[in-house]
């Protein structure tokens, strides 16, 4: 079915049944001359068929009054406007424009190359009408009607962005006729037209950028963002951005990941205060664009000001929203330019031939030696997500700016706290997308000196564990340690970073190197296992067991200064049943306190005790290994978890609402 329900102020447009049959009737008689009427016959076919749709328009008062109608063909790849007719007591009071602007965005969304329609030659004034809503004269059909009563056939072309399933952007201005740039890939419209218009009532596939003159509290604004929260549409800025300009202290803690990007590009500033304006995400102040990208990541306006003061460091002092009427004629310039730029970005995917539901993009660098999943594994992450109603497209560091087009991300490269992995995972957040994995997952998991301190504080077993803080360090303590220990960089992974030092010696050239790098490092016990435990958790949900043997006569999984074929040891996969309970439950708790993300949790069983060693981020997820046991069914859990998490999202803030 092309129509759902849709409202606008006090008119409902629905899909007719037979029930309409008399009034339709009565339309034809009311609207039009004898040679262009539908026969009762012909009215019921079509109600009937699922070739056509008959729309009807009613009030939606106490007292519907039904007052017009539409009629729809619908083809392969057009849809065909039989006819629009109002009663004579509705007409020239906008409920015609109603009914075709309804079907218009109808047509694009389902996806119809063309809308198509013929119109009385002798109406002048409808086919005036028609091209107000860019529809072409195409041809001339002569006595199509009847002898003499010419027709005109008239096409409208849908937008290539929404036939290849893109999110259609659309910017809400209080006058549009004040926006006088029109080469932007974006509809310009009224507020009016936004809370009123059931086009944007009832579709999620919207982008909506509030460029309202005001965000305060119940104003025009205000409403925007309320109304395109209600209707799960992406908006900008949201409810809970315009709220966290107004509080200053929850500004100074957002700014606070970014508090060296701003005293590095301060840092040349010879006064005490400083002012940046950030359009769409950039600036026009030389020197200040990366600082202008991570402040709109974190705060999500399409214009605003950031105030800086200096005292000890810079600090943000305010931050304010931007509108129209506030720009100089500079500014102007150089927001349009930012805007055409933003909203240019193309959608990097194909065409589909299967409408999916939603978009997930899977990041990967296809130069990564040792990438968390696969090849064969990131085809069957696709496959899987195809079954369950998701598009994917992989993408790479070079698309960061083309985030925003998905509803989620699947991170399946390595992760650091300190590359574009945690950038990416951090932007994709702050534009409302669903991220595995997500930004405080790569922050806790990065970091052994955090899993030591949260896991000891909930009583958590691990090896004994001590932290060497470099300015505080004296060498005396290794001649206290018992040998052989474990040294660790915080932020290791993959083994790398990692020493056994078996006297203080040793351990003194270890920690030589570990505090050129880092002010911390973890000295671990040494526990030596045949193997260690991985048990992959998502949601707080086992889902897969492995076992990791150390490499051939190593002490680790991983022995980089191997031979090839011996760089990493064997892998042992195991039914979730087959795995001891202690080891699973200690797992759960383990992964818990980090988050309800996908993880990879590290255990030591020995001699009936079980130890973390570490919860990692991005697990590794190979075919042939982890997906032994569950097969295919393994990449349908995960898929099956990001569909939950984005219907969660879009659902969220429609349960705070009702909750205020």
């Amino acid at each position: 079915m092309l129509v759902e329900v849709a409202f606008i102020m006090n008119i409902q447009i629905r899909k007719s049944t037979v029930k309409d049959l008399d009034f339709l009737v009565k339309l034809e008689n009311a609207c039009f001359l004898p040679f262009q009427q539908t026969s009762r016959k012909n009215i019921r076919h079509s109600i009937l068929s699922e070739f056509q749709d008959v729309l009807i328009a009613e009030t939606n008062g106490r007292e519907k009054e039904t007052i017009g109608s539409m009629v729809l063909f619908k083809y392969q790849r057009s849809v065909r406007i039989y006819s629009v007719a109002i009663l004579p007591e509705f007409q020239n009071k906008g409920y015609g424009e109603i009914l075709l602007k309804h079907v218009l965005e109808l047509a694009n969304r389902n996806g119809y190359e063309k809308i198509s329609l013929e119109a009385r030659a002798a109406n002048t004034a409808l086919i005036k009408w028609y091209k107000k809503y860019g529809f072409e004269e195409i041809k001339t059909i002569s006595d199509y009607y009847a002898p003499g009563e010419d027709a005109i056939k008239m096409e409208y072309i849908t937008r290539s962005d929404l036939l290849s399933g893109k999110t259609s952007n659309i910017v809400v201005i209080n006058q549009p006729y004040k926006w006088a740039f029109t080469e932007v890939d974006a509809r310009i419209i009224t507020v009016k037209e936004y809370i009123s218009d059931p086009i944007y009532q009832n579709s999620t596939e919207f982008r909506v950028f509030n460029l309202c003159s005001s965000y305060k509290y119940q104003s025009y604004g205000y409403y925007v963002s309320l109304l395109a929260s209600a209707r799960g549409q992406r908006v900008i800025p949201s409810i809970a951005t315009i709220r966290d300009f107004r509080l200053i202290n929850v500004v100074h803690s957002a700014a606070f990941d970014i508090d060296e990007e701003i005293n590095r590009s301060l840092n040349k500033e010879k006064t005490n205060s400083f002012s940046l304006k950030v359009f769409f995400g950039q600036t026009s102040t030389r020197g200040f664009k990366s600082l202008a990208m991570k402040l709109y990541q974190l705060f999500e306006a399409p214009l605003f000001k950031v105030d800086f003061i200096k005292h000890d460091k810079w600090l943000i002092k305010d931050i304010h929203v931007l509108t129209l009427p506030k720009l100089s004629e500079n500014d102007l310039g150089h927001m349009y330019y930012f805007a055409q730029k933003y909203f240019s970005k193309k959608r990097f995917r194909q065409p589909k031939l299967t409408n999916f539901k939603y978009d997930l993009a899977i990041l990967v660098d296809p130069a990564e030696e040792t990438p968390p999943s696969c090849q064969q594994a990131l085809h069957k992450f696709k496959a899987a997500a195809n079954k369950k109603g998701m598009y994917v497209e992989f993408i790479t560091r070079k698309d960061i700016d083309k985030i925003n087009e998905f509803d989620a991300v699947f991170i399946r490269e390595t992760t650091n706290v300190n590359d574009y992995t945690y950038e990416f995972s951090r932007m994709a957040y702050a534009e409302g997308l669903v991220v595995i994995d997500d930004p405080w997952s790569i922050l806790k998991c990065s970091n052994k000196i955090y899993q030591n301190e949260i896991f000891r504080k909930h009583k958590i077993p691990t090896p004994q564990t001590t932290v060497f803080t470099k300015n505080l360090f004296n060498k005396k303590i290794l001649d206290d340690v018992v040998y052989p220990v474990v040294l660790k960089q915080p932020d290791s992974a993959f083994s790398l970073g990692v020493f056994k030092v078996n006297n203080a010696g040793e351990a003194m050239n270890a920690l030589d190197r570990l505090f050129k790098k880092s002010d911390m490092v973890v000295c671990q016990e040494f526990l030596y296992s045949e193997f260690d435990w991985r048990i992959g958790i998502l949601d707080n949900k086992p889902i897969f067991a492995c076992k990791y043997y150390m490499s051939q006569n190593h002490w680790q999984i991983y022995n980089w200064k191997g031979k090839d074929d011996e760089t990493a040891g064997d892998a042992e996969t195991l039914a979730i049943s087959d795995v001891p309970e202690l080891v699973i439950k200690t797992a759960l708790k383990a992964a818990s306190i980090i988050g309800d993300g996908l993880y990879g949790v590290d255990l030591k069983m020995i001699d009936g005790k079980v130890y973390v060693v570490e919860v990692n981020d991005n697990p590794n997820i190979d075919a042939g290994i982890e997906d032994l046991v569950s097969g295919n069914q393994l990449y349908e859990d995960i898929m099956e978890s990001f569909m939950n998490r984005i219907e969660i999202a879009k659902n969220v803030q429609k349960i705070e609402l009702i909750r205020e």
